[in-house]
């Protein structure tokens, strides 16, 4: 087990529930509501756990990987995505399953969840891997996994203070 592998399976999960949604047919509702539930479930318990255990790590090992300069601009980056993601999956939820209106919010939610990652996938994984033995990702795998298997209906959604975040993980976490 290896928490890259498991964010990396993530985001395969992110982008084939996403082109199921855009391949329903809008008077489909009852199953575009249930596809959106999980995917939005898994949107946000996997930010959660991405800030619970893999950021922090990442601030303390990594360097920079392929166009960030350092571990705190990825890091950084990477939270404000995580805003980004939560808040425009938030936006979805205002909207009539189905609607012209929520597939577009659904659209916006998924530009900034592909946004984010590709850069994770290109920066902050491979800085990960670089900087990180397999024991410790072992380790990180197995809480991360735990984490969202205890969450599979989604996490409280809650933005998190980006400066505050790099000063000090800890402080930001809430207890979910």
């Amino acid at each position: 087990m290896d928490i890259t592998q498991i964010i990396l399976q993530d985001h395969a999960e992110q982008r084939r529930l996403f082109a199921a949604i855009s391949e329903i047919d809008p008077s489909e509702t009852e199953a575009l509501a249930a596809i959106w539930g999980r995917l939005k479930a898994l949107l946000d318990s996997h930010a959660e756990a991405e800030e619970r255990f893999f950021y922090p790590d990442l601030l303390e090992t990594g360097s920079g990987a392929a166009d960030a300069d350092d571990a705190e601009e990825e890091t950084r980056d990477a939270i404000h995505d995580h805003n980004e993601i939560r808040d425009t999956g938030e936006a979805v939820q205002k909207h009539e399953v189905g609607s012209s209106e929520w597939f577009a919010a659904v659209l916006e939610c998924e530009v900034a969840n592909s946004d984010h990652m590709g850069e994770e996938e290109r920066q902050g994984l491979v800085d990960f891997r670089k900087h990180n033995s397999l024991e410790i990702r072992h380790k990180l795998g197995v809480q991360f996994l735990a984490f969202q298997c205890a969450h599979l209906t989604g996490v409280p959604v809650k933005d998190k203070d980006v400066d505050g975040y790099i000063e000090d993980p800890s402080q930001t976490l809430g207890k979910t």
